[in-house]
């Protein structure tokens, strides 16, 4: 049957041209991602940008940033100021030209900026096509400068002085309010906002930057990020819950050809790294020709060093990629003039010629360290072989688990499977200890919903490495089901279910639990975490009864604010239960609260829940106990109940 066609003319008047910032408005993923917290946030950081342009050009020492009481922002800086003489090419001032013009700003070759740490340089049209109201304010020349847009980037008092200032003083001040019609939510989060200012200044030696939210009554000066260290501060940052293997930080650089390139690192004792790359302070988070280079020569300079110093015998095999990662924490940074960007998100950096100087920089530095602390050289060298030898012991383990399937003996009667075979409407949930599951398997739909209940906790894998895990019958058994191998034989492809569900009890012993396969998911499972397949189940806190029905909320604001909607006569006969474990559900009540996908409440696990729970987890169950002592202390009193 021949589709409907829809358009019986195709002439120009099919074609639709969008004028000026209006083509922002009309598709803002394509200028900013998404529009959803996500794309709020990254409003800040093209005006940001544009500051820290003028930081890397030796003009901006400091930098403020403010969440106004609206939700507004402002940023200020003390850059030369945008300049606001008449622009050739347009007839209207420069600061106008910036502000309304999609693709004007120094980033293009005009002699502006020899290294620019926006991703596209329409940063300042862009933020202003997509707010309610910008206003600008530029100080230089001893005066002050204003313009003001409104309505998506309408020119509604063009530019003008407003007064004088110190002859001295140089800048400008942008502070501009999202348009909630754009935006899903118009609300800024400090924390957000917080981490990626500290970024910047470790990013950035010698840079200031203040952050303040008005929208807190009780804070007045914000708090104010500057590393003379640089990098190297970043890496202490990174590791400081952790015991380093060295005590200082290897910190190398180079330039060559307009580029700038370093390096920080420390090795720890932990089983895991931690590696993480930029581009004129762009996370380069999928890496590239710059961490491509670092880790070539890593690799090569140790087993180089380990041969000539006896370290490793003839008969022994080069140590690898991931032995010689093995509790590394490193920073790589590379500021280039025209850096050349790959995949869809810009995360990989392409510039083959980055590649060789990140190599001949980073080995030259490297070996002069191993050469002048031989002791340290040794005992980084001893933990990478270890690695070696635990990452055979890891493969002889895959090999074992790869060829477990569900038929076997050992994994007979822990998975209650679903009857559906499609991946797609499948999902498991991992519940805790036999109780829970047996009531989960009676409330489930045998349908789409498997049940995997876990005997006792499973291993911190925060203190183990791929081989000791894998000889847990607990993991074993979260690998088989799942079907997608481990290691270099995972495959995120063979994937059994679409939705994983932790669902534990809201105790601490099921906090510990969620924590422990968050850690697992984290280190061995990645990519499933990433993909959006993990979630964690919401079971209620309390059940509310009155008459004949039955309310079930998830804590005690949903609690308080549901008995505040009922009337007095109706509240002062309401029985209020504090829900049991999950095991002490009956399956009706367990699918009715927790199960039933039209009712039931679920929270997606993302990398940077991951994250923050390994972070916890390295802090209450790592081998240094000062951390801890100091939580507990800064902690305690804010603890209402207390679960023992």
């Amino acid at each position: 049957m021949e589709e409907e066609k829809v358009l019986e003319k195709y002439d120009s008047s099919a074609i639709q041209v969008l004028e000026g910032l209006e083509a922002v408005r009309k598709r803002p993923g394509m200028y900013i991602g998404t529009t959803d917290v996500k794309g709020l946030h990254h409003l800040v950081w093209e005006i940001v940008d544009n500051s820290i342009d003028e930081a890397l050009a030796g003009y901006c020492k400091n930098i403020e940033i403010v969440i106004n009481k609206d939700n507004s922002i402002t940023v200020k800086d003390d850059g030369r100021g945008i300049p606001v003489d008449i622009h050739p090419k347009t007839g209207i001032s420069t600061v106008e030209t910036v502000y309304t013009v999609l693709h004007a700003g120094g980033k293009f070759g005009g002699g502006g900026y020899k290294v620019s740490g926006g991703l596209h340089g329409v940063g300042a049209s862009v933020v202003n096509a997509l707010s309610s109201w910008v206003e600008v304010n530029v100080y230089k020349d001893g005066k002050i400068y204003n313009i003001r847009f409104e309505n998506g980037g309408h020119t509604v008092s063009p530019l003008h002085e407003v007064g004088t200032c110190d002859i001295n003083r140089t800048g400008t001040t942008v502070s501009f309010k999202p348009d909630p019609e754009i935006f899903d939510t118009d609300i800024y989060d400090y924390e957000t906002l917080k981490t990626r200012v500290r970024e910047l200044a470790f990013l950035n030696r010698g840079l200031s930057l203040n952050i303040r939210d008005d929208r807190d009554l009780e804070d007045t000066t914000g708090e104010t990020f500057m590393y003379e260290g640089g990098i190297s501060e970043y890496v202490r940052f990174i590791n400081q819950e952790k015991t380093p293997l060295h005590e200082d930080i290897i910190h190398l650089q180079g330039e060559k050809d307009g580029v700038f390139f370093e390096v920080a690192m420390q090795y720890n004792t932990s089983y895991n790294s931690n590696i993480y790359s930029f581009v004129n302070n762009i996370n380069t988070h999928d890496g590239g020709t710059h961490e491509d280079g670092v880790k070539r020569a890593l690799t090569r300079v140790i087993n180089s060093y380990a041969r000539k110093n006896n370290i490793l015998k003839e008969k022994d095999e080069n140590l690898k990629d991931d032995d010689v990662k093995e509790g590394l924490t490193m920073i790589i940074s590379c500021k280039h003039p025209n850096p050349q960007f790959e995949g869809q998100t810009k995360g990989r950096l392409g510039n083959s010629e980055v590649k060789n100087l990140a190599d001949s920089v980073f080995a030259e530095g490297f070996e002069r360290f191993l050469l002048e602390n031989p002791q340290e050289a040794r005992t980084i060298i001893s933990k990478a072989t270890l690695a070696r030898d635990a990452r055979m012991a890891a493969k002889r383990a895959r090999e074992a688990t790869r060829k477990t399937d569900l038929t076997t003996t050992n994994f007979f009667g822990k998975l209650s499977d679903c009857k559906s075979k499609d991946p797609t409407i499948s999902e498991i949930f991992i519940v805790e200890g036999d109780s829970a599951g047996g009531s989960a398997k009676k409330g489930r739909d045998a349908m789409t919903q498997a049940i995997l209940p876990l005997r006792g906790k499973i291993l911190n894998v925060e203190k183990a490495r791929l081989d000791k895990a894998l000889g847990n019958e607990e993991i074993k058994t979260i690998i088989t089901a799942f079907g997608t191998g481990i290691g270099e034989y995972f495959d995120l492809s063979k994937l059994r279910y679409d939705k994983i569900i932790i669902m534990t009890d809201a105790d601490v012993d099921g906090a510990h639990i969620r924590v422990l396969l968050l850690t697992l998911f984290y280190r061995f499972f990645k990519p499933i975490v990433e993909a959006g397949h993990v979630y964690a189940a919401q079971p209620p806190l309390f059940r509310i009864m009155h008459g004949k029905t039955r309310k079930y909320v998830l804590d005690e604001d949903e609690r308080d604010a549901y008995l505040n909607s009922l009337p007095d006569n109706v509240r002062s006969r309401v029985e209020i239960a504090r829900m049991k474990g999950l095991g002490e559900m009956d399956a009706e009540e367990l699918n009715e609260t927790t199960m039933d996908i039209n009712k039931r409440i679920l929270r997606k696990i993302t990398v940077g829940d991951c994250v923050e729970a390994d972070k916890i987890f390295e802090k209450l169950m790592g081998d240094d106990v000062e951390p801890r002592r100091k939580y507990i202390e800064e902690n305690a009193p804010s603890v209402m109940d207390l679960d023992i």
